[in-house]
């Protein structure tokens, strides 16, 4: 029967009495407890060491297997502290193989802070309402600052994707009209940019209103509307440019202007001119194509492609001058004079008629004319009225062959033709006269 015996009055076995089964005593000195462990367990803990440092709190009798728990001080190398006491609540700091140490208790607020080489130290709590700044200059790179002003102490209208605004120094604003959702900046309202506004894509067929941009396009404006899919509007809110829905018409309210060349499928204008326009295009339905224009030379010039004058209206009058060959079709009709009543002194306007038939009525002189042109040439038809013996005598302008004058019919109702053609000016040369037409 085993008693309890002090463990000076143990005697002290051999290993080689010791069987695999055995177990030793294990004192725990400081917590004041006795534990048990088998020979052979023991033996396996310690297989292949072959000596153990002074210092090591376990040492072993290598010739009798005693082993000796030291309660002294266990260095860092053989994972102790190096300290047999530490601190109450302080923090534990390392140094290499050197003992650790601790650091004070930290009073209420303080914080540990490093300073990239020495030990950490402790920051002492700021003053109420200070907050932790960064701060290079400082030994420790931070330092209890004053709070900054305008903290945002209020925010309102909060909602998901909503752009914040600043309402005042301490109050940001959910916007209701300007959402963003990571893709789509979304506005309901006006947009006013104080630069300018540079898109960087192209639109779609589905767009209701949209401006974009590729490099071969340059600027792109994309809409659909039921009258229009794109209105340009003056600051009068009037149209000026329209684009009708699904078309590629533009409709044009009033003036285009153009600096440079114009290059259009058709162009189709839809209304009249006026007398004041300087080069316009217009139509009616009465008067169909309209060219009006005003220049010191002519007021329509129409050129062909080596910029060469093809036909020319002359400034304020109603001549033509085509200034190459003129083709007609099946028939060119000169304008005529049918004057029923001439008698006395007759002035003849060339630049209004080709043609002219005159009904005498008593003796007739034809005054010299100042509106024949160059070239021109026609023809006189006389007739006698009723009466008849009406004679016809000649300004100096009117040259006949041989200077012999013109004789007339002289029966009631005759009728007489006279060929002319102007040489030059103030010359205008009668043919042979035809009589007795009937």
């Amino acid at each position: 029967m085993a008693t309890n015996k002090k463990i000076t009055d143990l005697s002290e076995l051999s290993e080689a009495s010791l069987a695999n089964d055995d177990v030793l005593p294990i004192v725990d000195v400081s917590a004041g407890t006795t534990h048990k462990v088998r020979k052979d367990t023991l033996a396996s803990a310690l297989s292949g060491v072959s000596s153990i440092s002074a210092t090591t709190p376990i040492a072993v009798n290598q010739s009798t297997g005693a082993v000796t728990v030291s309660t002294g001080t266990i260095p860092v190398s053989s994972g102790g502290t190096g300290t047999t006491t530490l601190t109450d609540g302080g923090v534990l700091l390392g140094s290499g193989t050197g003992a650790v140490t601790a650091m004070s208790a930290l009073s209420k607020g303080q914080i540990i802070v490093g300073d990239g080489s020495t030990d950490p130290q402790a920051l002492s709590v700021g003053s109420n309402g200070t907050v932790l700044k960064a701060n290079s200059s400082e030994t420790l790179g931070v330092e209890w600052a004053s709070e900054s002003t305008g903290a945002v102490t209020s925010y309102t209208n909060a909602a998901d994707n909503r752009v914040i605004t600043s309402v005042d120094s301490s109050t940001i604003n959910g916007e209701a009209n300007l959402t963003f959702d990571g893709s789509v900046l979304a506005v309901s309202g006006n947009v006013t940019a104080t630069g300018t506004v540079e898109p960087a894509g192209d639109t779609a067929a589905g767009d209701d209103a949209a401006i974009g941009y590729t490099a071969a396009e340059g600027l792109i404006l994309t809409g659909q509307g039921s009258t229009n899919d794109v209105t340009i509007k003056n600051d009068a809110d009037a149209d000026v440019i329209e684009i009708p829905t699904g078309t590629q018409n533009v409709t044009m309210q009033g003036t285009l202007d153009v600096v440079g060349d114009l290059t259009a499928g058709t162009f189709t204008p839809d209304g009249d001119t006026a007398a004041g326009d300087s080069a316009a295009i217009g139509y009616t339905a009465a008067e169909g194509l309209i060219l009006t224009g005003q220049g010191s030379t002519n007021d329509v010039t129409i050129k062909n492609d080596a910029d060469a004058d093809v036909i020319e209206i002359p400034t304020g009058t109603t001549n033509v001058t085509v200034a190459g060959q003129f083709n007609g079709g099946t028939i060119i009709l000169a304008e005529t004079d049918t004057d029923t009543s001439n008698t006395g002194s007759v002035t003849i306007d060339f630049s209004a008629h080709q043609n002219f038939v005159l009904t005498l009525t008593g003796n007739v002189t034809l005054a010299n004319p100042s509106t024949e042109s160059v070239g021109q040439a026609g023809v006189f038809v006389f007739i006698q009225d009723g009466t008849g013996s009406r004679t016809l005598s000649l300004g100096t302008d009117y040259e006949t062959a041989g200077g012999a004058g013109i004789t007339l019919s002289t029966t009631a109702s005759a009728v007489d033709v006279v060929p002319y053609f102007v040489k030059a000016a103030n010359s205008i040369q009668l043919g042979a006269i035809q009589k007795a037409f009937s």
